[in-house]
């Protein structure tokens, strides 16, 4: 009975690691935006994430605009110039260091 415990537990414990992989992360985003938009928007990421709160890039990207919220900040980015997957994790960069966040990126 306590070998079926451990490996049940073991499981589990292995399937939330594999889980968490599978979302958006702001260090991802972090990197994307140095590497693909800090050219492009000719700033640095501090001042994208501040340029809304929390509550506002949330929305902003449940509406679907979070693409055409980055083109109106930085007018030289081609909307389809990132991938689907790596707006979520530029989403989540934004909204981890956003102006009410206290957070400071450091890129």
């Amino acid at each position: 009975m306590r070998k079926i415990a451990t490996l049940i537990f073991a499981a589990m414990l292995g399937l939330s690691f594999v889980s968490t992989a599978a979302f958006a992360d702001a260090s991802k985003g972090q990197k994307i935006y140095s590497k693909k938009l800090k050219k492009v928007c000719g700033f640095n990421g501090a001042k994208f994430a501040a340029k809304h709160t929390q509550d506002e890039w949330e929305e902003i990207y449940e509406e679907g605009k979070f693409e055409d919220e980055i083109q109106k900040l930085c007018p030289k980015y081609k909307k389809g110039y990132l991938k689907p997957s790596q707006l979520k994790h530029v989403y989540d960069f934004a909204y981890e260091y956003a102006s009410d966040s206290g957070n400071v990126p450091s890129c």
